[in-house]
């Protein structure tokens, strides 16, 4: 199985503008657990994690006032839509992360979580008769 059969394509983008506050609704609204962050004047294409707005909320730094760019990781891996699913889980094991932005010709269309690949390897859940 590919990266493209398990990908969400529906992609949060904010811009590094954002606050965390701003973007954390985002993504609550959305329910996913990632954003892209789109810098054209800056680093390019970044990725905002809910793990990234926690930790900044346990460091005490105010949701309304940090911005995304300050907690965007910009080292980031891409995954192609081509990739197989251990591929991608091999990504996210040796990087030590739980997303994957997926690129094709250079533009994010998709992200691929741990969570997407999990229910594609794992079976459907069966319905336990009352």
């Amino acid at each position: 199985m590919l990266v493209r059969d398990a990908m969400s394509t529906v992609v949060l983008t904010i811009g590094p503008t954002h606050t965390l506050r701003q973007a954390a609704a985002l993504m609550s609204a959305r329910r996913v657990g990632a954003a892209v962050v789109l810098d054209p004047d800056g680093t390019g294409i970044g990725i905002l994690t809910e793990r990234d707005v926690l930790n900044s909320v346990g460091l005490g730094q105010s949701p309304d006032t940090e911005h995304a760019h300050a907690h965007t990781t910009t080292d980031v891996v891409f995954a192609a839509p081509t990739w197989t699913l251990e591929e991608a889980a091999h990504a996210m094991t040796h990087g030590g992360f739980r997303h994957l932005i997926v690129l094709d010709g250079g533009e994010p269309v998709g992200i691929v979580s741990v969570r997407d690949i999990i229910r594609c390897w794992a079976p459907a859940r069966q319905r336990v008769p009352a």
